[in-house]
C-alpha cells in the first residue's frame, strides 16, 4: 500500500473512533423539542385538561397540550402522578432509562491505557522507519531520495555537448548491465566518480543518465544535508544512505555539492567543524574500509575540486574524475538542439548561428537562452520561434534588457553613434580580429551603445597579432570621440575600454612572455592576501626597476596601438561617418549591413533577418582569426 493509501486508511480510523464515541458519550435518541416548564405548572395543566400525550423516560417527562403545543418537564419521585394522568384522560407512554453497554463501559474504562499505547507504537515507529530524515527522532536517517522511471527517466540521449564525459561513464554503465564480464578478469569498477566542472554544465544531468542507462536505482543527496548541528549526525546519515544502497545493489549514490562535507581537514577552510569532518571520515571508510560496498557506486559533483580532502580522491575512493567543462561550438550546437525539439520555430532559425555567436554558455545559459526565446515570441503574440527571437533572447543575456525608454539627446545619441562607429572600424581594418557580428546604439543594461564581435570557431590560445588587434579595437572609441568632436568633448564613455586595454596588456607582459625587453618570465606584483578576515600585503621579488619597465613595456603596447588605431581612422575617415549615419538612421547594424554600407550598398531593415553570415571584408584585409566578444560596457556620457 502507497503513502496516499496509509493516509486515507489512518483518517477512515480517525472518522469512526470520532463517531463510536459521540455515540457513547451522547444520545441521539428522541426528544421532543417543547417549552420547558416546572413541574407545579404541568400538574396544573393536567387537572385543567390541557395535556393530552405525555412520554415518561425515568425522571423526564416530554408531551403535547390539547393545544398540540410540546413541553418537557422533569418530575420527581410523586405516587400521585400516574392516578391523576389516568384520572383526566391523558395518553401515557412509558421508556425506560437506557444506560451504556457493556462493550461500551469496558472501552470507556479501557481509552487511557489504548491512548498510551498507540503514542508508544507511533514513536516506536518513527524511530525505525527509514529515511525519514525529518521524523521524530529520526535525526540519523539518510536524506537520501530514491528516483526511479516513475520521476522521469534519463539517458545519455538527453544529454549533449559532454561526449568524452559520456564516453568515460559509459564503462560504469556496461559494468552495472554486466558485472560478471570485467570480474572474471579481476577487474574492479571504481568506487567513486567525481564529477567536475563549472556550474550549469549538467553534471547532475549526467549522473541520471548513468542511472538511466544502467537501469539501476538511483539515490540522490546534497552534501549540505548531511550536517546537522548535532555532532554525529552526519556520520550515522552517511551509514544508514550506504546501507540503503546495500539493499538495493547495484545502485547509484549521486551527492550533489560534495564540497560542502569533504572540505579539506584542518587546512581552515569552512573553518573547523567537527561535525563535517566526522563526517567526511565516515564517508572514507564507507567507501574503502574494513566492509566492502559491492554494486554501490558513488558519483559527485563539484565545481571547486581543489578544497577537497586528498583523502577523498585518492585510488579506491574518488578514483575517478570526469571533467564536465562548457560546451564547445558543436556541444552548443548540440545542446541546443535537445532544447529546441519541443519548441515550434520557423524556417529561417540557425542553431549553428546562435551555438557560434554564444561562447561559454554553459548548457544551463542556453536552455535559459531557448525559454527567453519563447517569452519574447509569446509577448509578441507569434505562433512560432525565429531566429529574430533567438537573437533578441541571446542579447538579453549576454548584455542586458534593452533600455528604450532612456531619453537621450540627439549630442549624446551623436556622440555614442561615432564611438561605436570607431570600435567597428577599427574591427574592419585589423586583419586578425574577429569579425562584427552587431553594432548598436540601444542602451542595454549599463551600456549606451556595443560593438559585438564573434569568433567563428572556438579558440584554445590566443596569438600575439589578436591581441594587439583588441588594443587597437578598444581604443577605436576614445579615438573617434577626439577626432571628430575634439579632445576637450571626450567622456567617460570609454572607462571599461581603458580597463580592458591595460589589463590586457599588463597580462602580454607580466604573465605571457610578449615582452622583447622582459623575456618569457612571469611577474607578479604585490598582492593582497585575506587571512583570517584581514588583508596581508604578500611581498614579491619584482623590484623598482622592474616594475618601472613594465610600467614602460605596458605603456609602449598601448601607445603603439593608439598610434595604428589613428591611422586607421585617419585613412577611412569617410568610412567612419557612413557607420555612423547608419547608427543614427537605423540605431543596429549588423556584420552584412556594415559590409553593405562600406560598398555603397543601400540597406533594407524592414525585411526579415537573414540567417547570419560571416561579414566580408573589404580587400584590404586577410582571413579573421578568432577571439572574444567586445562588449562596452561602460556609461557613456
Amino acid at each position: 500500500m502507497g503513502k496516499f493509501g496509509k493516509n486515507i486508511g489512518l483518517w477512515l480510523v480517525i472518522i469512526a473512533l470520532a463517531a463510536f464515541l459521540y455515540n457513547i458519550f451522547f444520545d441521539t435518541s428522541f426528544e421532543p423539542a417543547g417549552t420547558k416548564i416546572s413541574y407545579s405548572e404541568f400538574i396544573t395543566q393536567v387537572e385543567n385538561n390541557q395535556v393530552r400525550q405525555v412520554q415518561i423516560e425515568g425522571h423526564d417527562i416530554s408531551g403535547f397540550t390539547t393545544s398540540n403545543q410540546a413541553f418537557t418537564t422533569y418530575a420527581p419521585n410523586d405516587a400521585e402522578l400516574l392516578p391523576l394522568l389516568r384520572k383526566h384522560n391523558v395518553q401515557i407512554t412509558a421508556k425506560p432509562l437506557e444506560g451504556p453497554s457493556l462493550l461500551s463501559a469496558l472501552f470507556i474504562n479501557l481509552l487511557p491505557m489504548l491512548l498510551l499505547i498507540g503514542v508508544w507504537v507511533f514513536l516506536w515507529r518513527q524511530m525505525q522507519g527509514g529515511g525519514g530524515g525529518g521524523r521524530a527522532m529520526g535525526f540519523g536517517k539518510s536524506k537520501a531520495k530514491m528516483l526511479n522511471e516513475k520521476s522521469g527517466r534519463v539517458t545519455f540521449e538527453d544529454v549533449a555537448g559532454i561526449e568524452e564525459a559520456k564516453q568515460e561513464l559509459e564503462e560504469i554503465v556496461e559494468f552495472l548491465r554486466d558485472p560478471e564480464r570485467y570480474q572474471k578478469l579481476g577487474g574492479k569498477i571504481p568506487k567513486g566518480v567525481l564529477l567536475v566542472g563549472p556550474p550549469g554544465t549538467g553534471k547532475t544531468l549526467t549522473a541520471r543518465a548513468v542511472a538511466g542507462e544502467a537501469n539501476v536505482p538511483f539515490f540522490t543527496i546534497s552534501g549540505s544535508d548531511f550536517v546537522e548541528m548535532f555532532v554525529g549526525v552526519g556520520a550515522s546519515r552517511v551509514r544508514d544512505m550506504f546501507e540503503q544502497g546495500k539493499k538495493n545493489a547495484p545502485c547509484i549514490i549521486f551527492i550533489d555539492e560534495i564540497d560542502a562535507v569533504g572540505r579539506h581537514r584542518g587546512a581552515g577552510l569552512g573553518g573547523g567543524n567537527d561535525e563535517r569532518e566526522q563526517t567526511l571520515n565516515q564517508l572514507l571508510v564507507e567507501m574503502d574500509g574494513f566492509e566492502s560496498n559491492e554494486g554501490v557506486i558513488l558519483i559527485a559533483a563539484t565545481n571547486r575540486p581543489d578544497v577537497l580532502d586528498p583523502a577523498l580522491l585518492r585510488p579506491g575512493r574518488f578514483d575517478r574524475q570526469v571533467v564536465v567543462p562548457n560546451p564547445d561550438i558543436l556541444g552548443r550546437e548540440k545542446i541546443l538542439k535537445v532544447h529546441i525539439k519541443d519548441v515550434p520555430t520557423t524556417p529561417d532559425v540557425d542553431v549553428r548561428t546562435i551555438a557560434r555567436g554564444t561562447p561559454g554558455f554553459s548548457g544551463a545559459d542556453l536552455a535559459n537562452l531557448i525559454n527567453e526565446a519563447a517569452l519574447i515570441a509569446a509577448r509578441r503574440n507569434r505562433r512560432a520561434v525565429s531566429m529574430r527571437e533567438l537573437e533578441d533572447a541571446k542579447d538579453k543575456v549576454m548584455m542586458g534588457a534593452e533600455r528604450r525608454s532612456m531619453v537621450m539627446s540627439e549630442d549624446e545619441k551623436k556622440l555614442t553613434a561615432y564611438h561605436e562607429a570607431g570600435h567597428a572600424l577599427a574591427t574592419v581594418y585589423s586583419p586578425a580580429s574577429d569579425p562584427i557580428h552587431k553594432a548598436t546604439i540601444i542602451p542595454r543594461g549599463r551600456a549606451l551603445g556595443m560593438v559585438m564581435r564573434l569568433p567563428e570557431r572556438d579558440e584554445i590560445s590566443i596569438a600575439r597579432d589578436k591581441l594587439e588587434a583588441n588594443l587597437v579595437v578598444g581604443m577605436g572609441g576614445r579615438i573617434a570621440e577626439e577626432k571628430i568632436f575634439g579632445a576637450e568633448k571626450i567622456t567617460t564613455g570609454a572607462s571599461s575600454d581603458i580597463q580592458m586595454i591595460t589589463s590586457l596588456s599588463r597580462r602580454m607582459v607580466t604573465e605571457w612572455g610578449m615582452s622583447d625587453k622582459l623575456g618569457p618570465l612571469r611577474y607578479q606584483e604585490n598582492q593582497d592576501e585575506v587571512f583570517l578576515g584581514h588583508s596581508v600585503a604578500r611581498q614579491t621579488s619584482i623590484s623598482n626597476d622592474t616594475a618601472r619597465l613594465i610600467d614602460e613595456e605596458v605603456r609602449a603596447l598601448v601607445d603603439k596601438a593608439t598610434k595604428d588605431c589613428w591611422n586607421i581612422l585617419n585613412e577611412h575617415e569617410d568610412e567612419l561617418h557612413i557607420i555612423a549615419k547608419g547608427l543614427l538612421e537605423y540605431e543596429t547594424l549588423s556584420g552584412e549591413d556594415i559590409d553593405a554600407l562600406l560598398k555603397g550598398e543601400s540597406i533594407d531593415k524592414a525585411e526579415p533577418p537573414k540567417k547570419s553570415k560571416k561579414p566580408k571584408k573589404p580587400a584590404t584585409r586577410r582571413k579573421k582569426a578568432t577571439a572574444t566578444s567586445d562588449n562596452d560596457t561602460a556609461v557613456q556620457g
